[in-house]
């Protein structure tokens, strides 16, 4: 009766690990000590588990990392939907610019485990496929299409990644305000819209 009691005391405190769980203690650890600290010994003792139990939910640390680039991609496509629902044109595109540049300042650790290109990853494309889609229906206004619209796609990108980026780092050590800064990016992109 008392090995049956404690074997209940167990379950209960420590609920049944899966894969998505797996994932949460991952982002956890990035969160709280950074990219470099994601390796399977932190994971499995956030879970409380030993190494080994990790196995049973993911292959091994580079597909733990994938998984978290995936989960990664899916917040910031249910954001970047969010902030563009109901609007569209400049509004679209400008709300969609700030919800990206917020992602990354509330998750300065995580951000940068977002997939460089997961359309060429299978384990990551179909989410990859999803953000991308959102970014296109954000820009459908301006009768884009085709290479066109790709290469709308890739300067929003790389206007909001690169500021965001610099700001994470402490690039920006100038007094002007940041947030001017990168309203008048989102200014200049949008006028380059008109110009396409």
């Amino acid at each position: 009766m008392a090995l049956a009691f404690r074997l209940w005391e167990i379950a209960v405190a420590r609920p049944a690990l899966s894969t998505s769980a797996v994932v949460d203690a991952a982002l956890a650890v990035v969160d709280e000590l950074g990219a470099t600290a994601l390796t399977l010994a932190n994971v499995a003792s956030r879970t409380g588990v030993a190494t080994p139990s990790l196995y049973k939910h993911v292959g091994g640390l580079a597909d733990l990392q994938k998984l978290v680039g995936v989960r990664i991609l899916d917040e910031m496509t249910a954001r970047f939907s969010s902030a563009a629902m109901g609007r569209s044109g400049d509004d679209a595109v400008a709300a969609l610019m700030r919800e990206y540049r917020a992602y990354a300042a509330e998750h300065p650790k995580r951000y940068p485990l977002a997939p460089v290109d997961p359309l060429h990853d299978p384990a990551q494309r179909e989410a990859g496929v999803r953000l991308l889609e959102v970014m296109l229906a954000a820009l459908r206004e301006y009768g884009l299409s085709g290479s066109a619209a790709i290469h709308a796609t890739r300067r929003l990108r790389v206007v909001v990644h690169g500021f965001a980026s610099i700001e994470a780092a402490g690039g920006f050590g100038l007094p002007e305000e940041l947030d001017d800064t990168y309203e008048q990016l989102i200014d200049m992109y949008l006028a380059s819209l008109r110009r396409d």
